[in-house]
């Protein structure tokens, strides 16, 4: 009775209104401390994302080259600003597409942008066609990414020219000016030498440098973000790569078949011996190979996504660690910026089997092909955090409800661009559409033994 006559009486003070006295106080409520934000719609938390992702693209690119930066920190912006990640600004030269078809840019200054690209690249340096992965954006010259790692990297080269087959597609049929621009980036990604990447053997190599040759010796063997490599390198008209190189390497001779399950969803395949890897093997290669019909004699590309993606999400709804606020909002597993245990920023390929309480937002975002109602409900989660976790080049690297809403105000190049161009996929297949039209794309699918 006397719970009752408490919010009698409260009701009574709040219909008062204006007739309170000028002394009058709203009683404290800690919940008015809590920013208010208002709901979005799904095309609006799309178009949202889209185009303040957009910016780092073109707002935050490399002065000089017009590139993507290997990284952006808004409170350090000079922070490794010369530093042009190649894979990234194939990223790039995708999302400046999308730029193009949303509006953000007229296709004019696209034209201009990608030309002023293309031409740093067509000067930077090259080992056998190949780009090094990190290059100085003012001199065209190799960073070393690592001590041995000063030459060609054939990864990150094949995710430059998946990119520039997309600028090529897009253009070719244009103005005199688009179509030159079109020509110039077929002409690029034709003079990788695929070939020389193998070492005679059927098998493809990482890496090549001039003073250290194949000294690291890292195949591209197994099930993880290399699937394009020998897409391009099958489908090269000059250089391209025996069929063996792919089933014999890569699918290990059929052994990266596996019966192997987790959530009770196949793999499909092995995840290069990883248990489930991080959702980023499900995007870079699938940026613009569309995986919707794709299918070798190993796998339907597209169920293998759709599982990789579903584990990821299961094991963050199951929560075995008990982390705070994982769940059907809050998932997604991917490399990003990580929170050390000293509280430190750090940098980690988080998956189920290397969960440290971390959720990087392009794992979700950039899955929304494969999940799109878990994907879209992940950005609205997300969104309901902006005032912590969205900045000005889009969502930020990575965060944790888990320690307090923990966040790196920091972007990275390769997890920046699979959002944008992901969402476009899903909305329009704009990037799947340019790059599986490509004859050449097509040939190599076929040497390889691809449906699609």
């Amino acid at each position: 009775m006397k719970v009752f006559k408490l919010v009698i009486i409260a009701l009574i003070m709040v219909s008062c209104g204006s007739d309170d006295g000028p002394g009058y106080q709203e009683p404290y409520d800690p919940s008015d401390d809590d920013p208010v934000v208002e709901p979005l719609t799904d095309e609006e938390i799309m178009d949202l994302t889209q185009e303040t992702t957009f910016k780092y693209f073109w707002d935050y690119a490399e002065s000089n080259s017009g590139t993507a930066k290997e990284r952006y920190h808004p409170n350090d912006p000079t922070n490794s600003q010369n530093v042009v990640t190649t894979g990234g600004s194939g990223f790039g030269l995708m999302a400046i597409l999308v730029g193009i078809e949303r509006g953000y840019i007229t296709r004019t200054e696209g034209v201009s942008r990608l030309s002023q690209i293309l031409n740093f690249f067509e000067g930077a340096d090259r080992f056998h066609g190949a780009w090094s992965h990190w290059i100085d954006g003012g001199t065209g010259n190799t960073i070393p990414f690592s001590d041995q790692d000063n030459g060609g990297d054939l990864v990150e080269t094949a995710f430059l020219a998946q990119g520039l087959i997309c600028v090529k597609e897009y253009f070719k049929d244009g103005s005199t000016e688009e179509a030159e621009l079109a020509a110039q980036a077929d002409l690029l990604w034709k003079g990788v030498e695929w070939d020389w990447y193998t070492q005679g053997q059927n098998a493809l190599f990482w890496h090549w440098s001039p003073s250290n040759n194949f000294a690291i010796n890292l195949e591209l063997k197994g099930y993880n973000e290399t699937l394009i490599a020998f897409v391009l390198g099958a489908a090269s008209p000059d250089y391209s790569i025996p069929a063996e190189v792919y089933h014999e390497g890569w699918a290990d001779n059929g052994n990266i078949v596996t019966s192997a399950s987790q959530y009770n969803t196949p793999l499909i395949l092995d995840h290069a011996g990883t248990g489930t890897g991080p959702l980023f093997w499900a995007h870079y290669s699938y940026l613009g190979l569309d995986p919707r019909n794709l299918s070798d004699q190993y796998a339907n590309y597209w169920d293998l996504n759709v599982n990789h993606t579903n584990i990821n999400y299961l094991h963050c709804v199951d929560n075995p660690n008990s982390y705070v606020d994982y769940g059907e909002d809050c998932w997604g597993l991917t490399a990003s910026y990580t929170r050390n245990s000293d509280g430190s920023v750090g940098y980690t390929a988080h998956d189920p089997e290397n969960d440290t309480g971390v959720i990087s937002p392009t794992a979700a975002i950039s899955s929304i092909p494969y999940t799109p109602e878990k994907s879209l409900a992940a950005m609205h989660y997300f969104y309901s955090k902006n005032e912590i976790l969205l900045g000005n080049a889009g969502f930020y690297d990575a965060f944790s409800p888990q320690y307090n809403d923990w966040v790196t105000e920091r972007y990275l190049a390769i997890d920046q661009g699979p959002e944008i161009i992901m969402i476009e996929n899903y909305r329009s297949q704009l990037l799947w559409n340019l790059f599986m039209q490509n004859e050449d794309v097509q040939n190599g699918l076929d040497a390889l033994g691809f449906t699609y």
